[in-house]
């Protein structure tokens, strides 16, 4: 979800509910508190975790996470503790997705530190996750503890330990930082956005080697991408659709058009080792746009889905 003008809960909520009722196997929002115009008066901020806490009561079967979040929003033990309340709210069907933050006008117009330097940043986010999985992780009777540069734990006797453990997911287009980290602490892979399947090939392939490097076998980890959509049933419904797209970079990165051609879309990047695709939606209000999709398009991508593919999954 992504929404051109900010939602109210009521608004998420709906859209989350739309898509279990498709057949979706996960609801992920972004994790924003302004939108790409700062001066636009019309943006409904909300936070993330706390939406996916109400919505984890409302909801039964899917998933639901972000995709992805800020690591400069949150210091890690409170996103450890935080995580972990909405998988039990849920019923152990939250999955996080961590970044390193981008968005500087975002955290100036709320107070939040923004870290001028892109290493620094990666810098935290490591740290960030290897606090966040270590608490989860921390056997009973032990303590955590942690001193890296910009965050250190110490003898944490009581971590939040969720149960079943949130999968991580760690993604972007770097060539070298973005899959190392991913290496070092993900679940699943995430390639971004894509023009087409060799763009997306070739970051996996990056990803595969940073595995190697550190010894890990890189089939232990899903392999997803982010696709914005406008799917429609007629010309006009996709002209419609296409239009709300934020903008150029998203629109030529888009399955656009009637579900033949996003199938086809999505089967090019699926042939390129994609297990898992998110459906990018900009329209949060047009749930009719919801059910096209799961009626269909998933059916179709279920049929045709690689035999080694846990899942199948369409987010």
């Amino acid at each position: 979800m992504e929404p051109r003008h900010g939602a109210r809960y009521a608004d998420i909520l709906a859209l989350a509910t739309a898509t279990e009722d498709a057949g979706f196997e996960a609801f992920f929002r972004s994790d924003h508190l302004m939108g790409v115009d700062p001066a636009d008066p019309t943006y409904l901020p909300t936070e993330c975790w706390s939406t996916l806490g109400g919505i984890a009561r409302e909801t039964s079967r899917v998933r639901l996470g972000a995709l992805v979040g800020a690591a400069t929003f949150r210091w890690p033990g409170l996103l450890a503790a935080a995580v972990a309340s909405v998988n039990e709210m849920s019923g152990g069907r939250v999955e996080l997705g961590l970044g390193t933050g981008w968005y500087e006008r975002e955290h100036a117009a709320f107070g939040i530190p923004f870290p001028a330097s892109g290493t620094e940043r990666f810098d935290r986010l490591a740290e960030q996750l290897a606090i966040v999985t270590g608490m989860w992780r921390t056997p009973f009777g032990e303590a955590f503890s942690f001193v890296g540069e910009h965050y250190s734990v110490a003898e944490n006797r009581t971590p939040p330990r969720p149960d079943p453990v949130p999968p991580v997911i760690v993604g972007g287009t770097g060539a070298k930082r973005t899959p190392a980290i991913a290496a070092r602490f993900a679940d699943e892979f995430n390639g971004a956005l894509a023009r087409d399947g060799a763009e997306l090939a070739a970051r996996y392939a990056a990803f595969e080697r940073a595995c190697a490097d550190i010894g890990r076998d890189p089939g232990t980890a899903r392999r997803s991408v982010v696709v914005p959509v406008a799917c429609g049933a007629s010309p006009a419904e996709v002209r419609r659709r296409a239009a709300v797209i934020g903008s150029e970079l998203m629109r030529g990165n888009a399955a656009i058009g009637s579900p033949d051609a996003v199938v086809e879309h999505l089967d090019d990047l699926t042939g390129a080792g994609a297990d898992t695709v998110y459906l990018h939606i900009y329209d949060i209000h047009d749930l009719e746009h919801i059910a096209l999709i799961g009626a269909e398009v998933l059916p179709r991508l279920a049929r045709t889905a690689s035999p080694s593919t846990p899942t199948g999954s369409h987010r």
